[in-house]
């Protein structure tokens, strides 16, 4: 039977070229995932590993360790150690002219263990100098020997801000970027040991910090092993626990660490190969059972002639078998080429040359062994089916299932049953908010609806297919033909069905998500936009009318000092505003500005503050406002019953304690909001740190929220493609097999354009009722999924996002045309001479 097989897939080579597709984007996906987490681990290896680049051993150090200079005292006295560096790090502020810079510092070692590389100049020696990384020296506009302060803020014992610590150093080199990922965000600097461990103390007379980790050089006099325990049994008898690891075992377990010892990324990612094999596995099982059933009279034939069934069905699967193997094999090439093309792209970003491509062989094997597996397992029920009936009874039509069969009735009773399980748990889990429970009523229910889609979706094809009857002949054929193989446009539409669910499922979802949490930050965040320290009540006035005048600001509010307490509390300044005048410019609506309270930003830890009044101090309760972005407030009426007494500390607080609130305009997107940043600093000539606000939050949450659904749908977008291959592959069979119809009906007047239109019609009516009912699912599924997930913590209100699913439908559409011009044109080409005469 192998040489009937081999001979069956060189006759026939063109029918399992979408099955070759399939089965490719298929194992392609899964190969690709798994070479994603290999490539994170090896990328993230190599960029942490630079930090421990020349260190034998690395210590980490816990309870008991004392500060780096202790732990370097402690260590350099072990046997076989040449060289220790005990790692110190903090956050300091540079003062250029152009503004402060937060910067990490960290500390120099020796020679053999300094793992930056200098780009220009020297490493500093003492503490009045510094290096800092190149694209920071190129961004800030710094070159070596420039001179700048450096700044560290320090509080007094029981906590209050002091006068910062200032440094006068000289920059005296420039170093290439750490590849470390600790390090990302802010400029690196380093500096002496002993400049950093001053920056580290942040109050007078505090102690210097405890040592976390330690790296050691070994000499020729030992070896790592033996170092290695002497170190463990120093630090043990000092009273020190530690864990010591060779630099290898840190980078490992530092890995494990940075991804919270599981790669949340690949179980993603396989979450989508999953889908795709599946939408594969039913577009293979449709294809086979076609071809399958092309093949009756063959497979007959060999039945007479004294073939077993076991060799039918070996013969089918061995053609499944090299179809899948050769498939598999193409699916592996081409996710290396996809994952090499994208590390040489990321490899070529400024900063990013650690990364590194791994091709784990578990990618290779698993891509290989899931190809085939699957393919085989889709061609068994084919199999099966060939060698299911007599031969002298193999030109009977197999028997659809419909609730009128056996068969039918079954999977009628199973479909419904998982729907009615299914819909339940989602229910419950979306009304409690419990995500674990609605994740599994949503699979359940939605394999329901698959097993039940045999007995509804040829009747919604059929019922659609009426509105191709103003096509004429070539519509009422198209909307017959569409549902004359229920059991093929049932595969073919459920392929279909899967991917525009999950994808619209997402859409919908991702717009519910982001409704419900703008609700949501409307009300923890109030104010769009702040603008601190603007001068004087005048000049905070003035400000108004100038940012008002800006593009994207719907209103604006001066706030001025109206009351300074006079209490424990220090000398904080109270802003007055009129409720009338918040409510044009604060987003939530459940804040209300009442009398004679202080409005205070979250965890301020006040219950009552003292203000100073004119007929002496009076005391007000505190209601807490649920976001940190405010300030304390009171209304112009409270201000109003303190009178214009004296401001006690308002000489100390200076006059720059005018802030301007802003709502800006709904339609601003992220690019605007920082645009209009940039402007307001330019109209008030202030600095952008002192620009903050709800707005800034609000667009990096719709960033991520975009970025999430572009990358999953791209990646479902996978599964939808395989569905329209099924789709072009069933038009093709299709095509195939009514070669003598069609041919007919071309004798009897039916043109080649009718023709065309009709398989095209054909294709449209099949992919758009998936769509349409896909779009419905994935609108319900979004919803319900977003209220399980977020109704604990926000109110969820169903979003429709109605221009997106038109795009689902238009795509679906679209794809299905261009999935039926092949097949129309095999089809339109041939005389209906040739197609009568054909077997």
């Amino acid at each position: 039977m192998l040489q009937v097989a081999l001979a069956q897939v060189r006759a026939y080579g063109r029918r399992f070229i979408a099955v070759g597709l399939a089965v490719m984007l298929g194992v392609g996906f899964l190969s690709a995932t798994l070479m994603v987490s290999g490539t994170t681990q090896a990328s993230l290896q190599q960029s942490l590993g630079a930090t421990y680049a020349k260190a034998d051993l690395v210590v980490s150090l816990g309870e008991g360790a004392g500060s780096a200079v202790e732990t370097e005292q402690l260590l350099s006295g072990i046997d076989g150690v040449s060289a220790v560096h005990a790692a110190q790090r903090t956050i300091s502020t540079l003062s250029l002219p152009t503004g402060p810079a937060d910067v990490f510092v960290l500390s120099t070692a020796p020679d053999e263990l300094q793992s930056s590389t200098l780009a220009d100049g020297r490493l500093p020696v003492d503490g009045t100098g510094i290096t800092i990384d190149k694209t920071a020296a190129s961004q800030l506009g710094l070159g070596v020997g420039d001179s700048f302060a450096l700044e560290q803020t320090q509080y007094s014992p029981d906590g209050e801000p002091l006068p910062p610590k200032s440094l006068t150093v000289t920059l005296t080199g420039i170093t290439e970027n750490s590849a470390d990922p600790y390090l990302a965000g802010l400029p690196q600097v380093y500096a002496a040991p002993d400049l950093v461990e001053s920056l580290s103390i942040f109050a007078p007379g505090e102690a210097p910090p405890q040592a976390t980790t330690a790296q050691l050089a070994v000499d020729g006099s030992a070896t790592v092993a033996d170092v290695r325990t002497a170190t463990a049994s120093a630090l043990s008898a000092s009273g020190v626990s530690a864990e010591v690891r060779t630099s290898a075992e840190q980078v490992t377990a530092d890995v494990a660490a940075l991804s919270g010892g599981t790669d949340q990324l690949t179980v993603i990612l396989l979450a989508f190969a999953v889908v795709a094999i599946l939408v594969t596995v039913l577009v293979i099982a449709n294809t086979f059972s076609v071809l399958v059933a092309q093949r009756t009279r063959d497979l007959a034939l060999l039945r007479c002639i004294g073939a077993s069934r076991a060799q039918i069905r070996r013969s089918v699967l061995i053609e499944a078998g090299i179809v899948g193997l050769v498939s598999s094999v193409l699916g592996v090439l081409l996710a290396a080429g996809v994952m090499w093309a994208l590390v040489s792209l990321a490899a070529a970003q400024d900063g990013t040359e650690f990364a590194t491509l791994a091709i784990p062989p578990s990618s290779v094997l698993a891509g290989l062994i899931v190809g085939v597996v699957m393919t085989l397992v889709a061609a068994f029920v084919p199999a099966r089916a060939a060698t299911a009936v007599a031969p002298l009874e193999a030109l009977r039509p197999a028997e659809d299932a419909t609730t009128k069969t056996r068969r039918g009735k079954a999977r009628l009773f199973l479909g419904l049953m998982l729907v009615l399980l299914g819909a339940g748990l989602l229910g419950v889990g979306a009304a409690s908010s419990a995500l674990l429970v609605a994740l599994p009523g949503g699979v359940l229910s939605f394999v329901g609806v698959l097993l039940c889609a045999s007995l509804f979706l040829p009747a919604l094809v059929t019922a659609v297919g009426k509105l191709a009857t103003p096509l004429g002949v070539p519509g009422r054929l198209a909307a017959i033909n569409a549902v004359r193989n229920p059991a093929r446009t049932t595969a073919t539409a459920s392929a279909l069905l899967v991917g525009v669910t999950l994808v619209t499922m997402m859409m919908a979802g991702a717009q519910t998500s982001r409704t419900a949490f703008e609700a949501e930050l409307g009300a923890n965040y109030p104010v769009d936009l702040a603008v601190q320290e603007v001068g004087s009540a005048a000049a905070a006035d003035a400000a108004v009318t100038t940012v008002e005048r800006l593009d994207g600001v719907d209103a604006a509010l001066a706030l001025s000092v109206a009351a300074v307490s006079d209490d424990a509390a220090g000398a904080l300044p109270v802003y007055a505003i009129s409720p009338d005048e918040a409510e044009a410019v604060l987003r939530s609506e459940d804040l209300e500005l009442v009398d004679d309270v202080v409005f205070m930003p979250q965890d301020s830890r006040l219950t009552e503050v003292t203000l100073a009044g004119a007929d002496g101090p009076v005391t007000l309760p505190v209601q807490e406002v649920q976001t940190q972005i405010f300030v304390p407030t009171i209304t112009t009426a409270t201000a109003a019953e303190l009178g214009t007494a004296p401001l006690p500390g308002v000489a100390a607080l200076g006059d720059g304690t005018g802030i301007l609130w802003l709502k800006l305009d709904d339609s601003l997107d992220a690019a605007g909001v920082n645009g209009l940043r940039s402007d307001i600093v330019e109209a008030l000539g202030v600095s952008e740190y002192q620009v903050n606000g709800a707005a800034i939050e609000r667009v990096s949450f719709n960033q991520i929220i975009d970025v999430i659904l572009l990358v999953v749908t791209a990646l479902l977008a996978v599964a939808v493609l395989i569905a329209l291959i099924g789709v072009a592959n069933t038009l093709s069979l299709s095509v195939l097999e009514r070669t003598r119809e069609s041919s007919l009906l071309r004798a009897l007047g039916l043109t080649r354009a009718q023709l065309r239109g009709m398989l095209a019609v054909e294709a449209v009516l099949i992919a758009g009722v998936a769509a349409a009912f896909g779009c419905l699912l994935g609108v319900v599924y979004g919803w319900l999924g977003v209220q399980s997930a977020l109704g604990a913590i926000a109110p969820v209100t169903p979003s429709i996002p109605w221009l997106q699913l038109l795009g689902v439908l238009a795509v679906a559409v679209i794809a299905a045309l261009l999935a039926s011009v092949l097949p129309a044109r095999r089809a339109a080409r041939l005389s209906p001479v040739e197609g009568l005469a054909t077997a």
